[in-house]
């Protein structure tokens, strides 16, 4: 027995099948396909572009903190302007010790010259005290 509820047809496709598809709705499906290419292939070119950025920006997120923890211990060496500014000090301390120094040898001079001076009044002092002396013997 036959179910007759539903029609026992068969579609056979074959080469030489036909479809009655008018070249509007032909069209139609063919940009849909495209369209649907084009927004595949962009959309994966935008997801594989965030995720290359993501990877770059989680790198260089890693770097920065690896150089802000290690900067301030000096574990990462000092720039170039910084050597030379450590250089420059090092000169200038050592210019600084060479005047301490020669100000403390003048302070001495200082107290030198004083000293020769009263050393030099008494000196003068006595000479005119020989000479008066000597003026005072002549005379007699």
């Amino acid at each position: 027995m036959v179910d007759k509820s539903f029609p026992q047809t068969a579609n056979v496709i074959s080469e030489r099948s036909a479809v009655g598809l008018s070249v509007k709705n032909l069209i139609a499906i063919i940009s849909a396909v495209g369209i649907g290419v084009w927004s595949y292939f962009g959309l994966t070119q935008r997801i594989t572009e965030l995720e290359t950025a993501k990877q770059l920006m989680e790198a260089d997120l890693k770097k920065a903190v690896e150089f802000s923890i290690k900067w301030p211990r000096g574990e990462l060496g000092s720039l170039p302007a910084d050597s030379e500014q450590f250089m420059l000090i090092e000169y200038m301390s050592k210019q600084v010790e060479k005047i301490q120094k020669e100000l403390d040898e003048s302070r001495h001079n200082a107290v030198n010259i004083q000293r020769l001076q009263t050393d030099m009044e008494k000196a003068i002092e006595n000479i005119e005290k020989l000479k008066d002396k000597v003026r005072q013997n002549g005379s007699n």
